[in-house]
């Protein structure tokens, strides 16, 4: 399966050194717009043909304008897209009624939604679930099953070996924060704390669940 990551600033690189672990994975930069508002974009001849060669298109661009020509361009060439950056519910709303398009509060919130494609995608990245090893009431290993794209849990993973049991889903969304999580910062008006409380929790009750089974 072929993933494209396409950015035009600061964030993706973390998915692309994530995902390439396990699946094909292309890393594209595309150049932002100047102004905020533009009445037409161009989109690269070069780029656009790259892009339609994936299954799954994970953009992290941040201006709304190329994000919206992007997935205007691509949602019936690719399977899925899914938009890790976006502003305000209704331009959300906007790109998922393309139908193949998802747009997370968290790119850690990512499940199963039925479509094959994508449910391989995240059947290793998304809202993250791990396996835990102990002996006694001491973790001696944790292996993740299913990552967060930016690789906090398999950073988080490492730093609870060791860790007594009874504290360790505490513990593992405090150490999170340490990552740290990017993303309150692709969008506008929200509550950064918020976002980083979401993903604390997600980590928080992946530990939960493997100490229900641990071995």
């Amino acid at each position: 399966m072929k993933i494209s990551i396409v950015t035009d600033g600061p964030y993706g690189e973390r998915a692309y050194a994530t995902i390439k672990e396990e699946f094909d994975c292309d890393y594209v930069v595309m150049e932002a717009p100047q102004s905020s508002f533009v009445d037409e974009i161009q989109l690269p001849p070069e780029t656009m043909s790259q892009l339609e060669k994936a299954d799954i298109v994970l953009t992290y661009v941040l201006h709304p304008d190329l994000t919206l020509d992007l997935v205007d361009a691509l949602h019936d060439k690719v399977e899925w897209i899914i938009v890790g950056a976006w502003r305000g519910e209704g331009f959300k709303n906007q790109l998922e009624s393309y139908g193949n398009v998802t747009c997370p509060e968290n790119m850690c919130d990512l499940t199963e939604n039925g479509n094959p494609v994508f449910d391989k995608f995240v059947s290793k990245f998304g809202r993250p679930r791990v396996r835990v090893n102990c002996q006694g009431d001491k973790v001696v290993e944790v292996e993740v099953l299913r990552c967060s794209p930016c690789g906090s849990t398999n950073f988080v993973a490492q730093e609870m070996v060791g860790e007594d049991t009874a504290t360790l889903p505490i513990k593992a969304g405090l150490r999170i924060q340490h990552y740290p999580c990017r993303a309150p910062k692709m969008r506008l008006f929200t509550d950064d704390e918020c976002k980083k409380e979401m993903a604390a929790n997600f980590h928080k009750e992946a530990f939960q669940e493997a100490l229900k089974s641990k071995k």
